[in-house]
């Protein structure tokens, strides 16, 4: 038989598998402190890590807990040092429609004024009817250009120069929206414009007042400008109204917000309780009836209808020559030329008539001669009976 390994025979097998299992339970009792030692060794295991992490932190003199992280960061032109701020510089452009022209070139110098004052440069090119705004070297706010192009960009969906320098302030926003393809059809998306605009404006007003924000519909496209929060539910507005949701649900939501806002109790409450919930309810309307005509049921179809060549052969213009067809033509021109010259000869001739006399002045004079005879008739029978005559008014002397 072959000779067994070492570690094979049962003796030394047994001796290992007791020594490994000893080794790690020492190592276990090492990593594993006492249940009454726990709570401190793990406190103290936490403070070496957090001492370990802040090793290289310092301290921060101008950071305490008193700052307001999220406050807009106000920059002014003595905050900016000499060399500038800008390395390169920043342009934008945008497209304007031909009708805002005019007044474009009316309000470019004081466009032009409003964009020095932030050292900026503007740009109006007539030929392709495009608008730009760029920073120079002396640009000391770096976000300006952004809102210039905001500006500009008002200005070509025909928002008034003095509303839309505004948008150059920080906490003025703005978003124009574009509905042209929420709705697919064109009769729809202009009732429904109609309907978020109202009666002489009057909801689209209603709209600014709630939101805080300045409103404009143009064509396809909707211009606010205002906070952010404003700007969110003038949009929600906006886009609801061309789902078919009317404007009117959303404005009286927001007057009552408005009104809950002054209460400070409810600051914390859930008001879901006192905002209205408007059912979605599918009004079936009455469908126009077509009366289908009715269909004459006849044995036989219809005849067809006769070729030209049918025709031809009924007159027998079909068995003529090109000369005889040629001459037929002529004949029948020259006829009816002749016609039309005899019936002009008429119409001219009957400005030479005498007038005819007037039958209504013939029956007038019968009828003054009829009620004369009649009158001296009964003057006469009158007098035979002895009857004093009546007083007769003047219009009957004169006749």
């Amino acid at each position: 038989h072959a000779q067994q390994p070492l570690w094979q025979e049962p003796l030394v097998r047994n001796f290992v598998n007791e020594a490994v299992h000893l080794k790690m339970k020492k190592k276990k009792d090492k990593t594993a402190p006492d249940d009454l030692d726990g709570a401190g060794d793990s406190q103290a295991a936490e403070q070496t890590s957090s001492e370990g992490k802040k090793k290289y932190r310092k301290d921060k003199p101008w950071d305490h807990e008193g700052i307001d992280h999220w406050k807009p960061v106000a920059i002014t032109k003595d905050d900016v040092p000499s060399s500038g701020v800008l390395m390169e510089e920043s342009s934008f452009a945008t497209l304007f429609p031909q009708y805002r022209e005019q007044y474009l070139k009316q309000v470019w110098p004081d466009v032009k004024a409003l964009l020095s004052e932030h050292e900026l440069l503007g740009e109006l090119n007539l030929i392709e009817g495009s608008m730009t705004v760029r920073t120079t070297k002396k640009t000391w706010d770096p976000y300006i250009i952004l809102k210039a192009r905001d500006m500009i960009k008002l200005l070509a969906r025909s928002v008034p120069f003095p509303q839309a320098k505004k948008v150059l302030e920080d906490e003025v926003y703005c978003d124009i929206m574009k509905i042209g393809g929420l709705v697919r059809s064109k009769e729809r998306f202009v009732k429904r414009r109609q309907r978020l605009v109202g009666p002489n404006g009057s909801t689209l007003k209603a709209i600014e007042l709630l939101t805080q924000c300045f409103v404009l519909v143009q064509g396809q496209t909707v211009s606010i400008m205002g906070s952010v929060k404003g700007i969110k539910q003038a949009r929600r507005i906006v886009e609801d109204c061309f789902h078919n949701i009317h404007p009117i649900y959303h404005i009286k939501e927001l007057m009552i917000r408005r009104e809950l806002e002054k209460d400070p109790e409810l600051k914390n409450e859930n008001w879901e309780r006192f905002l209205p919930h408007f059912k979605n309810r599918n009004v079936q309307r009455k469908k126009k009836i077509k009366k289908a005509k009715k269909k004459n049921k006849d044995v036989f179809p219809p005849q067809p209808t006769p070729r030209k060549e049918d025709l031809q052969m009924e007159t027998g213009e079909y068995f003529l020559n090109e000369k005889e067809k040629e001459l037929r033509k002529r004949v029948a021109k020259r006829e009816a030329q002749q016609a039309k010259s005899a019936e002009k000869r008429r119409e001219r001739a009957k400005e030479f008539e005498p007038p005819a006399p007037s039958k209504t002045k013939k029956q007038k004079g019968k009828e003054v001669d009829e009620s004369a005879k009649e009158m001296a008739q009964r003057l006469a029978k009158k007098a035979k009976e002895g009857k004093p005559p009546k007083k007769r008014a003047a219009s009957e002397l004169l006749l």
